[in-house]
């Protein structure tokens, strides 16, 4: 998918029905732009997703209430997205373990596969080290928030608990490529 056309489509969905939403994905896809020199050829693959990373909160294609599995299916059944992308939507920082969570980890393993590590790590760094309005921020400081906003007894909450340590070592594993 284009990375036109990705931008495209979070716009329709968040820009005027989650403008907060909108804004933490523009500056996703920044730091996805950030990380083209390590990226190669996955460069653009990458920052298509990092647009549509959270598209699945949108109300209109909201069906479960799990946006990473929302978003991956909306991707696949009505825009036939890049099946890479849809993993990658799917997948996005630690969706997985909070499929599982939510008993719908089969569901999303049968449908969407996990990605390669790399593309795994770079969606959740760049995820990660993006506050909710958009702006650089470290990993840490965004778990905290994370906690903060939804509670530790959350799901969403509860969560970013139990993965922060997984989703630091995917910040660090990038951060290492990079130089940082």
């Amino acid at each position: 998918m284009q990375v036109d056309r990705a931008r495209q489509i979070a716009e329709k969905l968040l820009a005027d029905a989650l403008p907060q939403r909108w804004a933490h994905t523009q500056g996703v896809a920044a730091a996805a732009r950030r990380l083209a020199p390590i990226l190669g050829d996955d460069a653009e693959l990458l920052e298509a997703a990092a647009w549509l990373h959270d598209i699945g909160y949108a109300p209109t294609i909201a069906h479960l209430g799990f946006h990473p599995l929302d978003g991956a299916r909306y991707l696949r059944d009505v825009e036939n997205a890049d099946p890479r992308v849809c993993v990658l939507v799917a997948h996005h920082t630690g969706a997985l373990q909070a499929a599982r969570d939510c008993g719908l980890g089969e569901e999303l393993e049968r449908e969407f596969p996990p990605p390669p590590e790399f593309l795994a790590d770079a969606i959740t760094y760049c995820d990660l080290t993006t506050s909710p309005d958009g702006e650089k921020v470290g990993a840490e400081e965004r778990v905290a928030d994370i906690v903060r906003r939804y509670g530790a007894d959350h799901p969403v909450g509860k969560g970013a608990i139990n993965s922060r340590l997984s989703w630091f070592a995917s910040v660090r594993r990038i951060e290492a490529r990079l130089g940082a």
